[in-house]
């Protein structure tokens, strides 16, 4: 009898616990603000902030990450870039010009927002992305992956 109602009053404090810690997290993505360096500075994406939690084409060492490459009409390829990023699910394209695209990337659960870049680079065939989280200091690798399956989309697509 004693050890049933233990477990009972554990598996409470777990629950409120849990609750606690997932309300908290959403607290914690509802603060988080756009930062103001994004945008195109002197022909570059902003670098990342210097946390293991943002990829970068323009970056060396670990915020690096291959551009996406195209062939054929650079404004085809910009064009097929905003079609695969209105697809993904919680992407919304917030600023979009001929060469400049700032989408934000909610996350399902907490609701984390995180900064999605790209640059298209005519001349050279590439598009430049930048993903950094607005947040926290670790990721996950969220936006590595995220990079990787638009790179992966925009391919097929």
């Amino acid at each position: 009898m004693l050890n049933h109602r233990m477990l009972k009053i554990g598996l409470i404090v777990l629950l409120v616990s849990v609750v606690a810690w997932a309300l908290i997290m959403v607290a914690f993505s509802l603060t988080a603000r756009r930062p103001d360096n994004l945008g195109v500075h002197d022909g570059r994406l902003a670098p990342c902030p210097g946390t293991p939690n943002c990829v970068c084409s323009q970056e060396d060492g670990v915020f690096a990450i291959q551009p996406i490459s195209f062939e054929g009409d650079p404004d085809l390829a910009w064009q097929r870039l905003r079609t695969v990023l209105a697809a993904m699910p919680r992407t919304r394209i917030v600023k979009v010009n001929d060469s400049y695209l700032h989408a934000e990337c909610t996350s399902l659960l907490f609701r984390f927002v995180d900064d999605l870049e790209c640059l298209l680079d005519r001349e050279a065939k590439l598009i430049h992305v930048r993903s950094a989280s607005r947040a926290g200091r670790s990721d996950l690798g969220v936006n590595r992956a995220r990079v990787e399956a638009l790179r992966a989309a925009f391919a097929a697509n």
